[in-house]
């Protein structure tokens, strides 16, 4: 199973909200997922960003691939970072 870490849409028409999730990627965008991980307000200034590092964490090390906007939102608040330092120090 390929899992993606993205987002998925929820809120008003005209007011979007998002949620992080980790989802199967054959699974329609707004549809069933596996976890989820943190949210996303892009309507709050500045945008409102909270991610569960540890389960972010693990879900890149089993091998989830985030979509460009996740990895966006991962590496503003620190995760991608702690991602590829665990991946170095290991080696």
């Amino acid at each position: 199973m390929a899992v993606k870490i993205r987002l998925k849409r929820m809120g008003a028409k005209k007011s979007p909200f998002y949620r992080v999730v980790v989802a199967d990627s054959r699974s329609p965008r707004d549809g069933r997922f596996v976890e989820e991980i943190g949210t996303y307000n892009p309507l709050t200034e500045p945008a409102q960003i909270q991610i569960k590092e540890d389960r972010a964490l693990y879900w890149l090390q089993v091998g989830a691939q985030p979509s460009d906007t996740a990895r966006s939102l991962l590496s503003k608040v620190g995760v991608m970072k702690k991602y590829h330092e665990s991946r170095h120090t290991k080696a």
